[in-house]
């Protein structure tokens, strides 16, 4: 989910327009697999055989009166019990996570080596040993991005033209529910384990934070470029990641310079690396691409006022950007980080300004104390604190000053914006 970035705005924004409300996808996932074990059959004869063996040989002995030798009931032998198949994931997903990787041993995910002069922190023994221990809370980590790629890569197989943007945001967070085993339907229940936010489908020159509200009726289409953005947590630690879905092979330029542009966000992160150069390179990779569109060739530009972010428990937005241009911000990457390595390229003006129906809330942690008047007002906001946001909040807080609302940012009308993200985390001493 992004996350504003604090620059100057330009003066003139060359354009604006509402925003359509379509979605796209392509992509591959993992298939259902069914196993079993046959059983052994059992050998040896059956009981009426055994039985009528027995009464033939009375007969014979009560006839001639000669010794007869008793025939024993032979037992079949027993069968062995099949042992039971792997679980494997069904379609649409529905094994629970949990249940797929018991003892909590989930996939550790990619280690990335850290880059240039930090690449003493994998070579030193000593960092090396410190940096393995007292890793425990990474298994919520863990679970909660196994979980996004299970649900992600069902996504992106399964999505298609026609399909309207509720059904595929409907989809995708019922299965995320079902693979955490948290419904959110009983109170407290989705502040275990859920949606980390909304899911974010976003159309063409919506860059981020949309989503659809009760009675959308938008329908994806062939032609559009969508934004996939899906959050989900385990015990508040929340793994975002995004991905970009368009039919079209036109865009195909488009996709891959934001990727790119991700990739290397993810491959040049690490302790001590400062945030304004690595939007530098960011920007750089981006900007070697273009894309023919209709006829017209664009130039891929980062869009510059929203990108990655720090992540903290219960709260995706934390005190630390990740540009996607050079800027002269010298903080740096930190032992513990959680970052949110997202880019956004646009073929418009890459600025976004926000637009349009809100669909994206959330509790601020600096909210001050409000006399709310209205006894509903109070209800919902209760309700909203013991269930971590999972009902659309309503405008009223919004004025209060207790609710953060996210409406949806877009570039100018008629451009196309492609999003990739990936979650990272600074692994130091104190892990």
């Amino acid at each position: 989910m992004a996350s504003k970035v604090p620059v100057d705005e330009p003066k003139v924004l060359g354009g604006s327009g509402n925003a359509q409300s379509s979605a796209g996808s392509n992509g591959t996932a993992n298939g259902t697999a069914n196993g079993g074990a046959a059983a052994e059959q059992s050998g040896g004869e059956s009981d009426d055989d055994a039985d009528k063996h027995i009464t033939e040989a009375t007969a014979a002995a009560g006839e001639g009166g000669a010794k007869k030798r008793k025939n024993k009931k032979k037992k079949p032998k027993k069968k062995k019990k099949n042992e039971e198949a792997p679980a494997v994931q069904t379609e649409p997903p529905s094994v629970l996570i949990s249940q797929l990787f018991p003892n909590n041993n989930y996939p550790k995910g990619e280690e990335v080596e850290y880059m240039g002069e930090n690449r003493y922190r994998t070579t030193d023994e000593e960092k090396r040993h410190l940096d393995n221990i007292n890793s425990d809370f990474l298994s919520d980590y863990r679970q909660a991005a196994e979980t996004h790629r299970q649900v992600r890569q069902w996504a992106q197989k399964n999505i298609k033209p026609g399909q309207t943007l509720t059904e595929i945001a409907n989809g995708i967070e019922d299965s995320v529910r079902r693979l955490v085993g948290h419904d959110g339907l009983s109170e407290g229940d989705a502040i275990i384990a859920g949606m980390g936010f909304p899911t974010g489908l976003n159309l063409d020159e919506i860059a981020a934070h949309f989503s659809p509200n009760a009675g959308n009726k938008t329908v994806l289409q062939y032609n559009n470029v969508m934004k996939v953005d899906i959050g989900v947590h385990v015990n508040g630690r929340i793994v975002d990641s995004a991905f970009t879905m368009a039919f079209d092979p036109m865009y195909d330029n488009l996709l891959a310079a934001v990727k790119d542009a991700t990739n290397t966000g993810v491959r040049e992160a690490g302790i001590d690396v400062r945030l304004g150069e690595l939007g530098g390179l960011i920007q750089e990779a981006m900007e070697s691409y273009e894309c023919e569109i209709n006829g017209t060739v664009y130039p891929i530009k980062p869009i510059h006022n929203i990108g990655g972010h720090t992540i903290v428990p219960y709260s995706i937005h934390g005190t630390k950007s990740v540009p996607s241009v050079k800027t002269d911000d010298t903080t740096k990457m930190e032992e513990g980080d959680v970052f949110a390595i997202e880019t956004f390229g646009s073929t418009g003006n890459g600025w976004v300004y926000d637009q349009g129906e809100v669909s994206h809330y959330a509790l601020r942690s600096d909210a001050p104390t409000v006399d709310l008047r209205l006894s509903s007002a109070k209800s919902l906001l209760n309700t909203i604190k013991k269930n971590f946001g999972t009902l659309p909040f309503c405008r009223r807080l919004v004025k209060s000053g207790i609710v953060e609302d996210y409406p949806p940012l877009l570039d100018k009308k008629g451009s196309y914006t492609a999003q990739f993200e990936h979650e990272v985390i600074s692994r130091g001493e104190d892990y």
